[in-house]
């Protein structure tokens, strides 16, 4: 079924579900007396990403549908209507902008050189997530799943603007961390401030596009604490209650944490 959808090579695919396995994403399960039949299984590891899928389908929805209608109509069968969803703190369930968001040192908070590593080229665009059916998730991650365009971002919302300091934490070959400013500002994401008229030197700041991009990077942050078994190197606290909190994703038509497996979904394009 998975190979029919994404047309992918056997080879290629056997080791993806190999390592999803060895990750504890997806568990094999044998559905036949026949040896080597199995069906995948998310694990309750696995079924917590969806949290962060919901995050980037919400940007997706919001920034890239192109005029269209999104992909999928979420329903959230707990209150039984149709839900977009939404990041709020769990202390007073505000929505969270990362305006009104401060942060700490966590207990597994350091800081090292970034390493020497291989200047690759970008990533793929979307077409490459997109494979098999339209998807505001992979249309986000045709903007994410590059890994100098998301270290970028993630300096950005720690509030680096300049190129000299991107450079400086990341350790990117200037080619590169040009190629990526551009592209990004392009998308709309962020937006040059000049700071110095001679010689010209700009800044860079996120839009209120890619101020919405924050959910997703937080709602990595909290999977990441929970399943990857190492302290927290971040605390993050909300400005408008003054409180630590985590990222909830929220219906937002009752105001009730989602847990994935009440969600439901209706396809805006023909069933493949």
């Amino acid at each position: 079924q998975i190979q029919k959808v994404l047309h992918m090579p056997r080879s290629t695919l056997s080791a993806r579900l190999a390592h999803l396995t060895v990750s504890d994403i997806i568990k094999r399960i044998q559905y036949s007396k026949v040896p080597g039949r199995y069906e995948y299984r998310l694990t309750e590891r696995g079924i917590e990403l969806y949290l962060v899928m919901l995050a980037m389908l919400r940007f997706g929805d919001d920034h890239l549908a192109g005029g269209q209608l999104p992909p999928l109509k979420l329903v959230h069968a707990t209150c039984g209507h149709q839900c977009r969803t939404e990041t709020i703190c769990s202390h007073c369930r505000k929505p969270v902008d990362p305006l009104h968001v401060t942060y700490r040192d966590g207990p597994g908070a350091g800081w090292s050189v970034a390493p020497v590593e291989r200047q690759r080229r970008r990533t793929s665009g979307v077409d490459a997530f997109e494979r098999g059916r339209p998807s505001s998730v992979s249309r986000t991650l045709g903007i994410l799943a590059d890994r100098w365009t998301f270290l970028v971002l993630r300096e950005l919302f720690f509030g680096v603007r300049r190129f000299d300091g991107f450079s400086t934490r990341l350790g990117i070959a200037p080619n590169i961390l040009t190629d990526r400013l551009n592209r990004l500002v392009e998308q709309n994401i962020l937006r040059r401030e000049r700071y110095q008229e001679s010689p010209e030197r700009f800044e860079y700041r996120l839009t209120a596009v890619g101020r919405d991009l924050y959910p997703t990077f937080i709602q990595m942050l909290r999977w990441g604490d929970r399943w990857l078994g190492f302290q927290p190197p971040l605390i993050l606290q909300h400005k408008i209650c003054g409180h630590d909190f985590d990222a909830v994703i929220a219906c937002d038509h009752c105001g009730e944490a989602i847990d994935p497996r009440d969600m439901r979904y209706h396809l805006n394009y023909p069933r493949l």
